[in-house]
């Protein structure tokens, strides 16, 4: 089980992203919708984070690699990932995740890397989940 958190660069989460076993999920509030987001990313706000880690876990289900992401992976994203792996250790939970991760950088520097940003309104984002 995971207990510590570690970063990883776009470069890397492009790669990343290719493994079936890898969930991106995205922690920021009403910037999704505004600003588009990662392809493929899940949505769970870090207003709500604590209420929903139950339904997190259900959604992340055969993923053993969780990477967050905010804004800018300053506050919100490295929050609910420690959140995450703090909840995990309470419960005492085997779910088969092993790595947490947070995008450094965040949304922002993903965006300004010139990688891909999906803009459609589905939740969980199904459009070009391989971009």
């Amino acid at each position: 089980m995971a207990r510590s958190i570690s970063y990883v660069t776009g470069s890397q989460l492009v790669s990343l992203k290719r493994l079936p076993t890898i969930a991106v999920v995205d922690v920021r509030d009403d910037e999704r919708t505004h600003d588009g987001h990662i392809s493929g990313s899940l949505h769970y706000a870090s207003d709500g984070f604590d209420r929903n880690i139950s339904k997190l876990l259900h959604d992340v289900k055969g993923k053993d690699t969780l990477v967050f992401h905010c804004a800018l992976s300053q506050v919100r994203g490295p929050s609910c990932a420690r959140k995450l792996v703090n909840y995990l250790e309470e419960n005492k939970e085997d779910v088969g995740i092993k790595n947490i991760m947070v995008l450094e950088r965040g949304f922002n520097g993903w965006e300004a890397s010139g990688r891909p940003v999906c803009r459609c309104n589905n939740v969980p984002c199904k459009e070009h989940e391989n971009a």
